[in-house]
């Protein structure tokens, strides 16, 4: 029986340490962050007084060779996402902050060089970060793993598995994709987590589980609901990704227009607070409210972070490990098409996004979903004490619908009943009077603010049914008069 000896961690690009609230009630101790955020890093300093803050990650492998930091035995980081996320530009390693996620392997070196001069194990590495690093077409993720593995080349993919084994001459590498919604918030966010440390430590063991049982199901729960004496409506079960832009952008994309983005409460209609955000994060309530802070700040900060309760479950299982659970016959797997084996160096399995079965009977679950779910729903999240800042006016939600139009985009069908009746309180002549209505992007041409400006106009709920009958009628008409040709 084998278990890992850590008890001192070194948080890499900590933003707003998800990591120190998950694992400090689990006995481990941060000895340094890395972040340069300005937010982030002012809300470091009140929270945690005295752990220093390096700032910049670049500097951290000559802090470690000179002895001005400590070589922890657990690294952890989430390097930039938005060089590989779909809300981003996906240029890879092509985007500076994508080259991060190879300066974060520089760090992993220096600190085990420390840690072995020094007579210590190697550290443990976890490392997070977006679906999207999977297929990014740079093959960042597998310059990262082959790397981490020690491999002589670059292992190549066009499309990684969302679940995955690598055991190399260095290091042995597991991933797997887990889905939040699954372990106590009310947020659908899957993000890849990754696990490594020596040739003696078997991440697979901590990521994946063996699968005995069916998988639990999302359990419906009502979108209509009583709290704090205040009635409230939601449009999902559970929201979709938080994401960094939401202080900003947060009307314009997917999320808002399935309604995963909106509250109504009490016949008004308004955005998440930013204390529901925090909630759909599994951070303690106000835990970004610093004073003068920006809701756009907050927004950026809980969106950019990690969903507390997947890394707390991981690190749970970390601190518990006890040696290698799963046996891995690579004969039997290479004959399925799951292993590639790299000569004298290593080899490295695909485990799918489903469950694996291997050669001893045990089956083992490479599934988003955990073998315990636990579950929330938005009657837990949702907050009586909103500002009124985020509720949104008739003119906006005429807006909003206007742009869905549009933009030919698919709506939530009650979100957009909601949005209607809201802006039917004022007439489509003072709503275009109030917002004065122009196209928005980078391409728009300037409008002439006088009567030949082309007006758009949305219908209000009354006209809408009117215009679904008339065009029930066409239709019927049309089917008849094919009937009458023949």
């Amino acid at each position: 029986m084998m278990k890992v000896n850590i008890k001192t961690v070194g948080s890499i690009c900590s933003g707003i340490e998800a990591a120190s609230v998950a694992w400090e009630p689990l006995g481990l101790n941060f000895e340094w962050f890395s972040e340069i955020a300005d937010f982030p890093s002012r809300l470091l300093t009140l929270k945690y007084p005295d752990i220093t803050n390096l700032g910049d990650m670049n500097d951290i492998p000559d802090k470690i060779h000179e002895g001005t930091i400590d070589a922890p035995d657990l690294l952890c980081g989430g390097t930039p996402c938005q060089a590989f996320s779909l809300a981003g530009w996906k240029n890879g390693l092509n985007d500076d902050r994508g080259n991060l996620t190879l300066k974060f392997v520089d760090i992993v070196e220096e600190n085990d060089a420390i840690r072995k001069r020094e007579g210590k194990a190697q550290s443990i590495v976890f490392w997070e970060n977006v679906e999207g690093v999977l297929t990014d077409k740079t093959n960042a993720f597998g310059c990262l793993i082959s790397s981490l593995a020690g491999f002589s080349d670059v292992i190549n993919m066009k499309k990684w598995s969302s679940s995955g084994i690598v055991h190399g001459p260095k290091r042995n590498v597991a991933w797997r994709v887990l889905d939040a919604k699954y372990f106590g918030v009310a947020q659908q966010r899957k993000r890849l987590y990754l696990l490594a440390g020596g040739t003696d430590f078997y991440p697979e063991s901590v990521l994946f589980e063996e699968h005995t049982g069916s998988f639990q199901e999302y359990p419906s729960t009502p979108l209509v609901f009583e709290k704090e004496g205040h009635q409230f409506e939601v449009f999902r079960e559970y929201s979709d990704c938080l994401y960094s832009a939401y202080g900003t952008k947060w009307n314009g994309n997917a999320a808002a227009y399935n309604g995963s983005l909106f509250v109504v409460q009490d016949n008004r209609i308004r955005r998440l607070s930013p204390l529901e955000c925090e909630r759909l994060m599994g951070f303690p309530d106000n835990y970004t409210d610093l004073q003068k802070a920006k809701r756009t700040n907050r927004y950026q900060a809980i969106g950019n972070s990690w969903a507390v309760p997947v890394v707390h479950w991981i690190g749970e299982r970390l601190v518990n490990y006890t040696g290698q659970t799963f046996y891995l016959d690579i004969t039997s797997l290479a004959l399925s098409g799951k292993t590639t084996v790299v000569e004298n160096e290593g080899f490295f399995i695909d485990c799918g996004k489903d469950t694996l079965a291997l050669s001893n009977g045990i089956v083992m679950n490479c599934t988003p979903i955990p073998e315990n779910c636990t579950f929330a729903d938005m009657s837990s999240v949702v907050s009586s004490d909103a500002p009124e800042e985020i509720y949104i006016s008739p003119v906006g939600c005429y807006g909003i619908v206007r742009r869905k139009q549009e933009r030919n985009l698919r709506i939530n069908q009650r979100l957009e009943e909601v949005l209607l009746n809201i802006s039917s309180q004022m007439t489509p002549e003072e709503i275009e009077k109030r917002s004065r209505v122009q196209k928005r992007g980078r391409f728009s041409e300037p409008q002439a603010d006088d009567d030949t400006t082309t007006k758009v106009f949305i219908p209000f709920p009354q006209e809408v049914k009117q215009k679904e009958k008339t065009e029930l009628e066409q239709q019927e008409a049309r089917q008849m008069s094919i009937f009458n040709f023949v």
